[in-house]
């Protein structure tokens, strides 16, 4: 883990660390791992390759397209957090982690988990625009605005976590250091301090419901808004075109919204009683969005697909010359 980010835990020393540990009733601890990290490298490749297709076809560099690379710069960057740091963690033991790497980790995990549920509503935006104003969508959703937009949204991501993420820091950890978690997660970590952490909580509960209801709330809105555009609609050829439209968007949001509801379902009813179960069902449901993402949209974009097909057969003509 690269991140230095140091910070004061309110016992006079930041040099005591965590150590993580999970997954030990697991069995088949090592085939997790295995999959995460298969997880993890088609992440890597799908992203890699739309990002690489947006700026190789300026067709592309429109404001749809800025916001679902976006969400692949998103999507990179989660995994990223997440998946490496475990393989030393949990394939040789190496389950030390320094406080600030520690809590830098916590930051940057909660962040990007953060701006996937905001780019997912920021997509529903550009949808309703261009399903609702077809022909102003280029003047009302011009690319400056787009990148105002997400500027605006990454700069919320980064207020809601840097205080909770802070407060958390300035804790006395005068107890335990062992956080029973896969990684350095907000709430396994703040329940450690040797201090009220009541406050903590309530402080996690908020975000963490503002965070995922907010730009639920807003998409839920925005199909609303959709469907009653489209009753208008006279011709049926129009209104299928407009529900395919916001097919791939509403395939991406049951990908990320069902795994994590399912996982809140299964941890508050307790149908789940192993601990390192849950987590193991927590770390996929999390990891599972960011793969998936871009093989969504590369199979069901016509547009997309071509030009990713275009890449690959002129790659594959210019190998064999």
């Amino acid at each position: 883990m690269g991140f230095s980010v140091l910070l004061y835990n309110g016992t006079g020393s930041s040099d005591d660390g965590f150590y993580i540990t999970a997954f030990h009733t697991l069995g088949n601890k090592n085939y997790l791992i295995l999959a995460l990290s298969i997880i993890y490298i088609i992440t890597l490749m799908g992203n890699f390759v739309l990002l690489a297709v947006f700026i190789m076809n300026p067709s592309l560099q429109n404001p749809k397209y800025v916001a679902v690379c976006n969400l692949a710069v998103v999507d990179i960057s989660l995994n990223s957090v997440i998946i490496p740091q475990m393989v030393p963690v949990f394939v040789f033991n190496l389950n030390y982690v320094s406080f600030g790497t520690c809590f830098s980790q916590m930051f940057f995990m909660h962040l990007f988990g953060d701006m996937e549920s905001f780019s997912l509503a920021l997509l529903a935006y550009d949808r309703v625009i261009a399903i609702c104003f077809p022909l102003r969508y280029l003047t009302i959703n011009t690319n400056l605005r787009m990148l105002l937009i997400l500027l605006g949204i990454w700069t919320l991501a980064f207020l809601l976590e840097v205080y909770p993420v802070t407060l958390a820091s300035s804790l006395p950890y005068c107890a335990s250091r062992v956080v029973r978690s896969c990684c350095c997660e907000h709430g396994p970590v703040y329940r450690l301090a040797c201090s009220d952490i009541s406050f903590n909580r309530k402080l996690a509960t908020a975000k963490t419901l503002a965070v995922l209801l907010g730009p639920l709330s807003f998409i839920i809105f925005t199909y609303a808004v959709v469907v009653v555009a489209v009753l208008k609609f006279a011709s049926t050829t129009q209104r299928w075109k407009a529900f395919h439209t916001c097919l791939t968007h509403l395939l991406l949001v049951l990908v990320y919204y069902l795994p994590v509801i399912l996982a809140y379902v299964l941890g508050n009813l307790r149908l789940v009683q192993s601990s390192d179960l849950l987590t193991a069902i927590l770390t996929v449901s999390v990891t599972l969005p960011p793969m998936l993402n871009p093989i969504i949209y590369s199979l069901k974009t016509e547009e997309l697909r071509e030009k990713i097909i275009k890449l690959f057969v002129k790659t594959k003509v210019t190998s064999h010359k």
